[in-house]
């Protein structure tokens, strides 16, 4: 959820992901609590549907948890990770497992790179940033959606 801080995070992210510069002279123009709804609508409780839920299950099965946290679950623990207060199929937790992947000191293992990205990530990401990019308001999620997508120009 957006908060006061979440602008100077943005700003300093900026230098590296310059995409954010044109979202930030927006985001900076709209009071808070306008991004903070439309971040609830998107991602959290929309009516008559949440437009884009930042989880695989409810992507692949159409509902939270189920078969797709199983086999997450089984994923972290064969990288020797597990997820504490979040579910394993959150796209936050998922993407801060892939850069674990790459940021280890030993070289990457191509079958849990292909568990993640290939039979998880690719599964949904692809649709949920189309989702994102179609359903927003804000031009910070239109090209979120649009950063998401070049992640996976071969999905979906």
């Amino acid at each position: 959820m957006p908060t006061g801080d979440s602008y100077s995070i943005l700003e300093e992210m900026a230098a590296q992901a310059p995409w954010l510069r044109e979202s930030l002279i927006e985001l900076t123009a709209l009071p808070l609590d306008r991004w903070q709804g439309e971040h609830t609508r998107l991602f959290i409780s929309g009516y008559p549907h949440t437009a884009c839920p930042p989880f695989e299950s409810a992507y692949r099965e159409g509902l939270m948890g189920g078969s797709t946290n199983e086999q997450l679950i089984t994923l972290y623990q064969r990288v020797g990770l597990e997820t504490q207060d979040i579910p394993p199929d959150y796209l936050g937790a998922l993407l801060e497992l892939a850069a674990h992947l790459l940021d280890r000191p030993a070289p990457l293992d191509p079958q849990l790179w292909s568990a993640l990205w290939d039979e998880h990530l690719g599964t949904w990401v692809p649709r949920f940033a189309r989702d994102l990019v179609n359903a927003t308001h804000l031009t910070f999620y239109r090209h979120l959606g649009g950063e998401l997508l070049r992640l996976f120009p071969h999905h979906g």
